[in-house]
């Protein structure tokens, strides 16, 4: 099982320079291959492979005149980046075939300066110091804030730059299967459904509520104060970049802080629980509704994806009920389809069904859920 783990980092002055160089040369190799296949798809001939491209990108263009200085960096990320763009367009065809699952990803495009940078470096590029520093080839021994330490030797290491000037080191790493696996919980009804929305981030079994953070919200006067500064600037001048890096901390607040949130919600989640059953959202549709600023703030898709993995990894059972079962809609006490249907019945947080039983809408909502995934759990894969 490959996992990542992600440092800050604190180049010197010189260091930044080197670097600045190489996520030069690493955005030009890759332009220069994304221009090389779509002349080729214009031209009718077939896509170059990565032999070709390393030839002819990297050998060949350090003898040119326009392309020399690609030789005052490591030659490692150079390569890399020319598999990482091969890989990126097998994605974009398996996806079309359908081979890959999820949803369909878009073709490989040109990179700008003004975006993240990142260049990837194997074992033949850098090395971790008894130090504790972290050499790459060509920029030298980078000072590294360890919060953790590396569960086994990294086979590579990304080194990113944000577009607020922060550095990152993030490490590959290659772990046992059963390496994070948690002990079995010894109360056997130590089991949740969670019902999710946007009033309420998400109800666990009992009542236990989860509050919407709504970071996006909290943040976003002040990120419309910094645009509305941003677009008074004239484009390229200093001053239009010091309020582009503005812009980009704001963001950059809102998504450290939303996902900092998600990771602590998800490992609290996998540690009480030896059963997690969820509804298997339509996150791309909703994002595209009346409420998909809300939706994105929340980030379902975000805490879904972290939810099922880190359960996978720790040993839990974890399983997601259809989109199309009715959960809000049937009575956890006599499972008649009483309750709240369509748009109308979104403002309806509470009922009582005609068997007596008064439910609160998430809550209940959760209890279905929950028993639905234990049916499906008990009934195991269908037969393919």
């Amino acid at each position: 099982m490959l996992l990542r783990y992600r440092y800050r980092v604190y180049p010197t002055a010189p260091q930044r320079a080197v670097l600045a160089r190489t996520f030069g040369c690493v955005r030009t190799v890759w332009n220069d291959a994304v221009a090389a296949r779509k002349h080729a798809h214009a031209s009718g001939l077939p896509y170059p492979t990565t032999a070709v491209l390393d030839k002819v990108l990297i050998t060949e263009a350090k003898r040119t005149k326009e392309r020399s200085w690609l030789a005052e960096v490591s030659t490692v990320p150079l390569q890399q980046v020319l598999r990482d763009c091969h890989m990126a367009y097998q994605n974009f065809f398996d996806s079309l075939s359908g081979k890959r699952r999820g949803p369909r990803i878009g073709l490989p495009g040109f990179k700008r300066r003004t975006g993240t940078q990142a260049a990837r470096f194997t074992r033949r590029g850098f090395a971790l110091r008894p130090n504790g520093r972290l050499y790459v080839a060509k920029v030298g021994e980078l000072k590294v804030a360890w919060s953790r330490k590396l569960p086994a030797d990294p086979s590579s290491v990304t080194v990113i730059r944000t577009p607020t000037g922060k550095y990152y080191a993030s490490f590959v790493v290659t772990v046992d299967d059963d390496a994070e696996v948690l002990e079995p919980l010894s109360d056997l009804e130590a089991e949740t459904g969670i019902d999710m929305g946007l009033k309420a981030f998400a109800v666990l079994r009992g009542g236990k509520v989860i509050d919407n953070p709504r970071f996006f919200k909290r943040l976003e006067r002040k990120l419309k104060k910094v645009q509305r500064a941003f677009s008074r600037k004239v484009k390229g001048s200093a001053n239009w970049a010091k309020a582009r890096v503005k812009v980009a901390r704001v963001h950059e607040q809102v998504r450290h802080k939303r996902s900092d949130w998600i990771d602590k919600q998800v490992a609290t989640i996998v540690a009480e629980n030896q059963g997690i059953y969820v509804e298997n959202l339509n996150v791309r549709g909703l994002a595209r509704g009346r409420a998909a600023k809300s939706w994105h703030d929340a980030a379902a898709g975000m805490f879904l994806t972290r939810l099922e993995s880190k359960a996978a990894r720790a040993g839990r059972t974890f399983a997601m009920v259809d989109r199309n079962f009715p959960s809000t809609q049937l009575c956890s006490a006599c499972g008649t389809l009483t309750g709240p249907k369509g748009l109308a019945g979104l403002e309806v947080r509470r009922w009582t069904c005609p068997c007596g039983a008064r439910h609160d809408r998430d809550a209940n909502a959760e209890i279905n859920i929950r028993r639905e995934g234990r049916r499906l759990v008990a009934e195991g894969p269908p037969d393919t």
